[in-house]
């Protein structure tokens, strides 16, 4: 019979990463029932209302415009992209690692108001800033019943 060392705190490592694991992993439809896209991290974001346009602010520091998707269809506007490794990050021997690496997806879906044919996109600093411009207002027209 062999002799197996007792470790008290396995079992609570094991669950805190199956915890970690579940939380970590972004899995969003993607409309259409065939395809699922799956996500390693989600920007934060930040959407402004003004009277003429709705501004959507996302963070995605470290990535290059490039790498940056945008799509909207259906009324829904999806941003996807990734973040991959620097050369420093190969080559060093980091003791930490908190900044999430991989592929990034949010969607969001606009009001009827939106110009979808305006949208417009921009990357400053890290920061993505897309404009989507409202649909200008149909006045109400009276119309005369002749008779």
């Amino acid at each position: 019979m062999a002799i197996v060392r007792y470790d008290p705190w396995a079992l609570v490592s094991q669950l805190q990463e199956d915890v970690n694991r579940l939380f970590n992993s972004r899995i969003r439809d993607d409309g259409d029932s065939g395809r699922v896209a799956t996500a390693d991290w989600a920007p934060a974001v930040d959407i402004v209302e003004a009277p003429d346009k709705f501004v959507l602010l996302a963070d995605l520091p470290g990535v290059d415009p490039k790498d940056i998707e945008i799509n909207m269809e259906n009324g829904v506007l999806t941003i996807r992209g990734e973040r991959g490794e620097d050369r420093l990050e190969k080559q060093a021997d980091f003791k930490r690692v908190e900044r999430v690496r991989g592929t990034f997806y949010r969607r969001f879906t606009l009001p009827d108001t939106a110009d979808a044919d305006g949208i417009a996109a921009s990357s400053r600093n890290g920061v993505l800033q897309i404009t989507i411009p409202k649909q200008e207002k149909v006045q109400p027209r009276r119309i005369k019943v002749e008779g």
